[in-house]
């Protein structure tokens, strides 16, 4: 993962280097997930002239029963390969490299989308989602296929032409279910304790390293703190966030759990910046820092500052597609 590693004196010139645009969901894939002309045209825009140094495709479902709206990218099946072979590929010819997000739903996923009623690692109502529905509490053995299907789309990641992956842990999607004692209230190894609230995770980053190697970046997107009561803490990242390292994870992209990646109180440039510092003290991999960042010289002072080593701006470049080119030449 050398291009997120290098070590860079931060200046306006420099922030090229640091600057990723965080996953944000399009709804622009074909009904079945397929890349289309829409979404080609999409981040052919945002990466036009290669000013952003990592682009992290909006996350694709690897199951059917794990996708969370209509119109959602597909990493679910071999025959999705072929497009998102062109998607990486429209990309890299405009100067960028590119990831893609995996992830399954679990009870965030409506019944009206995946045709059945939601799995998830409990029979919890989803906090974010609300209402009274339930989902049904997958067994062990389904436990064991949702592991396949996240190494199955690493595969397909890899066959495709992306230069990493990353494994989304975060927004109350499925692995941020299995995370948070909000939602996980099993009493077998997958539950209770940090350690085993995180199992399922080290299970995934496992096999997914075993399918495409060492040498391949492998990103996680961790949902750091609920901020709700009785919700993943700031301390239970710490722990998870030093076990993932030791995993094998090669950098760590942070966002917030059941609150989301809006968090009410929350304001200001680079406001999980708090939890991203915190996770630099115990771990020495690269940490993503998004949070309301707009303003590039507030981007290049969280980086002086070391809060992160790498700046996640999403909602500025998805307004305004110029943002980035714009904040390099602001240093010229």
């Amino acid at each position: 993962m050398s291009y997120l590693l290098k070590p860079l004196h931060i200046g306006a010139l420099e922030l090229r280097n640091r600057l990723v645009m965080p996953p944000m969901a399009t709804a622009k894939a074909s009904p079945q997930g397929e890349v289309n002309q829409a979404l080609l045209d999409y981040y052919a825009e945002k990466s036009q002239g290669g000013y952003i140094s990592l682009i992290i495709i909006e996350h694709s479902f690897i199951h059917e029963t794990g996708k969370a709206s209509a119109g959602q990218l597909s990493s679910a099946s071999d025959r999705m390969i072929d497009g998102l072979r062109a998607l990486a590929k429209k990309i890299h010819q405009n100067g960028s490299k590119t990831v893609l997000q995996i992830n399954h739903a679990g009870s965030s996923a409506g019944e009206d989308i995946i045709g059945t009623t939601p799995v998830g690692p409990s029979a919890v109502v989803n906090p974010r989602k609300g209402g009274d529905s339930l989902p049904r509490e997958l067994t062990r053995p389904e436990i064991n296929q949702v592991v396949q299907y996240f190494q199955d789309a690493a595969r397909r990641s890899k066959e495709a032409g992306f230069d990493g992956v990353e494994i989304h842990s975060a927004h109350g999607y499925l692995l941020n279910q299995f995370f948070s004692p909000l939602t996980n209230r099993r009493t077998d190894e997958y539950g209770g304790n940090v350690h085993n609230r995180i199992r399922i995770h080290l299970e995934i980053i496992e096999a997914v390293r075993g399918v495409v190697g060492q040498d391949f970046p492998v990103l996680l997107r961790l949902g750091a703190c609920d901020y709700r009561e009785g919700g993943v803490t700031s301390e239970d990242s710490l722990i998870a966030a030093k076990e993932f390292a030791k995993a094998g994870i090669d950098c760590l992209d942070v966002s917030g759990g059941f609150s989301g990646y809006q968090v009410p109180g929350l304001s200001g440039q680079g406001y999980f910046a708090p939890l991203t510092e915190a996770l630099k003290r115990v771990i020495t991999i690269p940490v993503i820092l998004t949070g309301g960042i707009t303003d590039s010289f507030a981007a290049e002072q969280l980086l002086t500052e070391g809060k992160a080593d790498l700046i996640g701006v999403g909602r500025a470049i998805l307004a305004d597609s110029q943002w980035a080119e714009r904040a390099i030449k602001s240093g010229v």
